[in-house]
C-alpha cells in the first residue's frame, strides 16, 4: 500500500502530472492541492467528465487519488434476493434473480474505484438485466485495508499472477458461489468498470479455465502497468505492445471521450485477445441510441464462427458506464446498455454470440 506523498511523487517522476505547480506544491508538503492539480491533468475540471456524468474522475486503481462512481440515483430495485457472503479473504454481494434455475449462469462484476458493490449495482443496473436472463450476479468488494480508495491493485506484479493476490481471490468467490448455487461452471464470466475492468483482464489472462467470457468497460489490458508511475502513463499513453490474453473472449466497452482512461486502452485490450490468432474476420458496423449516443461495434471471430473480441466504442461518452441509470455518478444512460451488450456476448440471453 502507497501513502499519499510516495504515490505523487512517484506519478509526478512518471510525468503524468507535467505541471511544475504541482511538483513545487509536493515538496512543501501540501499533497491535497498537488492531488487537484494531477486530477485536472487527467480530466477532473470543473463540471465533471466529458459524457455529461457527474462526479469526481477515478483514477483505475491509483490509490490515494480523490474520486467516486458514486451511487446511483434513484430507489428501484430487481425483485430478487440480496444477501452477502465472503471467500476467498473478500466480501461480496449477490443477486440471485426470481427466475433463477439450477444450472444458471454467474457474473462476477467488479467495481471502480471509491466505489462499493452495492453502489456499482445500482449504477449499472445490472440486477435488473440479471433478473430478466436468470443470472447470478456476485459482486466482489475490495478490501479497504488492501486498497483505502477501494481500487483492485490490477498494476501490482504480485496481483497479476495466477494463485496469487487478487486474483486468487476473486476466482475463490467464483468458485465459491458456483458451488453453493449449483451455477453451470462452464458459463461464468467477470466483467468490470475502470479499474474493476482491468481486473477483469487480469482474471481472463490467468484463469482461462474459469471464465467463459470477460468485459472491459473504460479499462484496460493485462499487462498495461507495472506500478503506479507506468499505472498512470497507461491511462493517458496506452501501451503499443501488449501480453496476449489467453484463450478467454474480450468484450470491450469504452467512450471516445474518456479523459480519464484513453480510449487508445481499449484498442488495446482487443489487440491482446487476438494476440496469436490467425485468419481472424472483421466486421463493422455503425449504430445509435434512439434519441442517445451513436456508437461503433467491431467484432473479430475465427474462420469457424467463434468471436474472439467485441469493441463497442461509444461517441462522446466520457469516462462512465454506458447505457447506466439515469442520475447516478459515473453513468450514462444515453449510451447503449453495456450490461445487455456483454450478457449476449457471453452467451447468457437469447441473443448471445460466444458459445
Amino acid at each position: 500500500m502507497f501513502r499519499t506523498g510516495r504515490m505523487l511523487r512517484e506519478t509526478l517522476r512518471a510525468g503524468a502530472a507535467g505541471p511544475s505547480e504541482a511538483t513545487r506544491l509536493v515538496r512543501e508538503g501540501r499533497l491535497m492541492e498537488a492531488t487537484a492539480k494531477i486530477q485536472e491533468r487527467l480530466g477532473g475540471l470543473p463540471g465533471g467528465p466529458a459524457g455529461g456524468v457527474t462526479g469526481a474522475p477515478d483514477m483505475p486503481g491509483v490509490p490515494g487519488m480523490p474520486g467516486s462512481h458514486g451511487a446511483a440515483g434513484g430507489s428501484d430495485r430487481a425483485p430478487g434476493t440480496v444477501t452477502r457472503g465472503s471467500a476467498g479473504g473478500l466480501a461480496y454481494r449477490l443477486y440471485v434473480p426470481t427466475t433463477v434455475r439450477d444450472g444458471a449462469p454467474l457474473l462476477l462484476m467488479l467495481h471502480g474505484g471509491t466505489q462499493d458493490a452495492d453502489g456499482f449495482a445500482a449504477s449499472t443496473g445490472t440486477d435488473e438485466a440479471a433478473e430478466r436472463a436468470g443470472v447470478i450476479v456476485a459482486y466482489p468488494e475490495q478490501s479497504r485495508s488492501a486498497n483505502p480508495m477501494g481500487y483492485w491493485n490490477w498494476f501490482r506484479p504480485g496481483d497479476q499472477r495466477r494463485d496469487a493476490g487478487e486474483p486468487a481471490m476473486i476466482a475463490a468467490v467464483a468458485r465459491e458461489v458456483t458451488a453453493r448455487h449449483e451455477a453451470d461452471p462452464g458459463r461464468v464470466a467477470v466483467a468490470g468498470f475502470s479499474a474493476g475492468g482491468a481486473m477483469a483482464a487480469v482474471m481472463a489472462a490467468t484463469y482461462p479455465d474459469l471464465f467463459c467470457g470477460a468485459g472491459v468497460h473504460s479499462g484496460l489490458a493485462y499487462g498495461a502497468a507495472r506500478d503506479v508511475g507506468s499505472a498512470f502513463a497507461a491511462m493517458s499513453n496506452p501501451p503499443a505492445t501488449v501480453t496476449g490474453a489467453g484463450p478467454v473472449p474480450l468484450v470491450v466497452v469504452h467512450g471516445d471521450a474518456d479523459r480519464t482512461v484513453a480510449v487508445g486502452n481499449g484498442e488495446a485490450v482487443v489487440r491482446s485477445a487476438l494476440t496469436g490468432a490467425g485468419g481472424v474476420a472483421h466486421e463493422r458496423a455503425p449504430g445509435r441510441v434512439e434519441g442517445g449516443r451513436a456508437w461503433t461495434r467491431e467484432r473479430w471471430a475465427e474462420p469457424g464462427g467463434r468471436v474472439l473480441a467485441e469493441s463497442w466504442t461509444v461517441h462522446g461518452l466520457g469516462h462512465a458506464w454506458s447505457g447506466g441509470r439515469a442520475g447516478a455518478s459515473y453513468a450514462d444512460p444515453s449510451g447503449p446498455d453495456a450490461g445487455a451488450a456483454m450478457l449476449a456476448f457471453f452467451g447468457f440471453t437469447d441473443d448471445g454470440r460466444v458459445r
